[in-house]
């Protein structure tokens, strides 16, 4: 039986523990197994049963989808790398020694970021959730969520590290091009993103605050937020009631960021701040990771002028996998409304996938047990979500795994979409929106 005849031989809504370890085995004359479904790590596995489950796709719907999944060019429009899990020992012995709330936050987070580098069982997890799930770029949050220099540069410093040292597997992407030479060559890559603008912060001039926005495009970061929940010098957050506009620093700021080449992501930011950000870009600009707020209202999500107003500029929303901002069931099912939406309302050019989660080692919980309770803190002025905002009981959360990016593809099969409006919502219309920002001069190396 070959895996074609084999494929469609599968029962409908068949689990995927199954179809990992059976269906796409090695076939009686030898074919190989599709690399999307070939794992045996167990969180992988769990949650593309539970997919399976919600989907329940046919085999001929499943065969089309993980097959053009695997040809295109899948970005993230706003996401995180697989994590690490940390070293418990480690940490154990920081806090045997007394290491402050920040020092030994900072141990965890740089131990969950770059230990694919350094340790040899992570390195084989991050490659195998990269592989299964089918991406060729993550718009990589490389920048912790603020303003302060000092703060953005640890996170990029540590992705920067991460790149490196897996030359082999993962680029450092520069430019668009740089991803399509990625997918030619069967590696994996970052573009990365800051949480944040960052400035000194001194307030002498306009011109002296914004120029760290060009050093930091220099080192790589191709996308600023705004805001993050809270009210800064440029915009009012998401979550702030007062629901302010965008400020005269703000505008300069969106000036800035158009004249370098850094795309503007509003997906924290407030509606009114959000709609006059766009009224202000002369470029593409996005919201990476957000919801329909006609679907689901919420904080994080976007009503339909300030969706409108994004996609006046050229520019596109991602659909993330965070259940609270989805609403409904928060699964899979929910995030496939939510696409659909976008494009009935406001066009196939303007929705992407910018997933908000990442991919856990299998190891953590194991490491986990070893590291010591520490007395809760408060929580940082940065957070500011409101109660009810997050949390809550959602079944339907395993099907939003992010190493499930090749079932998304075989739900927009089933949702009738084309391959090539496809392609578009799984990585072109990021790439488009990434080529559009692109000073001029820049234009020529991006062949």
């Amino acid at each position: 039986m070959n895996r074609r005849t084999f494929l469609q031989a599968a029962p409908v809504g068949i689990g995927l523990s199954y179809l990992s370890s059976n269906l796409l085995a090695q076939n009686e004359n030898g074919t190989a197994r599709h690399p999307l479904l070939a794992t045996q790590n167990p969180i992988i596995i769990r949650g593309r049963d539970a997919a399976m489950g919600v989907l329940k796709p046919n085999a001929k719907d499943l065969e089309h989808g993980l097959n053009l999944h695997a040809e295109s060019i899948v970005f993230d429009s706003y996401g995180f790398a697989p994590r690490a899990s940390v070293d418990g020992d480690a940490l154990a012995k920081l806090d045997a020694a007394h290491a402050s709330d920040v020092e030994f936050g900072e141990a965890r987070i740089n131990m969950s970021m770059i230990r694919p580098a350094t340790e040899p069982k992570e390195r084989e997890e991050f490659q195998e959730a990269f592989r299964c799930a089918g991406v060729t770029c993550i718009f990589q949050n490389a920048g912790e969520e603020g303003q302060a220099v000092p703060r953005l540069l640890q996170r990029l410093a540590r992705f920067t590290f991460l790149t490196d040292m897996q030359r082999d597997v993962l680029v450092r992407a520069s430019l668009p091009v740089d991803i399509e030479n990625a997918k030619k060559a069967g590696k994996h890559c970052l573009y990365l993103t800051g949480n944040g603008t960052p400035l000194p912060q001194t307030w002498i001039t306009v011109q002296e605050e914004l120029a760290y926005v060009q050093y930091f495009f220099q080192l790589g970061i191709r996308m600023m937020h705004l805001t993050y929940n809270r009210r800064n010098m440029l915009a009012d957050g998401c979550a702030e009631t007062a629901n302010g506009g965008l400020s005269d620093f703000g505008r300069a700021a969106i000036a800035e960021m158009n004249r370098v080449g850094v795309i503007v992501d509003v997906a924290h930011t407030g509606w009114r701040s959000s709609r006059e950000a766009a009224e202000a870009s002369t470029k593409p600009m996005v919201a990476s990771h957000t919801a329909c707020n006609a679907i689901n209202e919420h904080i994080r999500a976007k009503p339909d002028d300030v969706i409108k107003a994004i996609c006046d500029t050229g520019g596109l929303v991602g659909i993330c996998l965070i259940p609270n901002f989805l609403g409904g069931s928060g699964d899979i099912s929910r995030l496939l409304d939510h696409i659909d939406y976008v494009v009935k309302k406001f066009g196939i050019d303007h929705v992407a996938i910018g997933t908000d989660v990442a991919h856990t080692s299998q190891h953590a919980a194991e490491e986990n047990k070893k590291v010591p309770k520490r007395p809760r803190s408060r929580s940082r002025f940065a957070a500011l979500w409101p109660s009810g905002s997050l949390g809550g009981n959602w079944p339907g959360r395993a099907t939003l795994a992010w190493t499930n990016w090749p079932l998304i593809t075989v739900g927009l099969v089933q949702r009738g979409y084309s391959d090539e409006e496809i392609q578009k919502i799984i990585g072109g219309n990021v790439m488009r929106v990434c080529k559009e920002v692109l000073p001029e001069e820049l234009q020529s190396l991006n062949g």
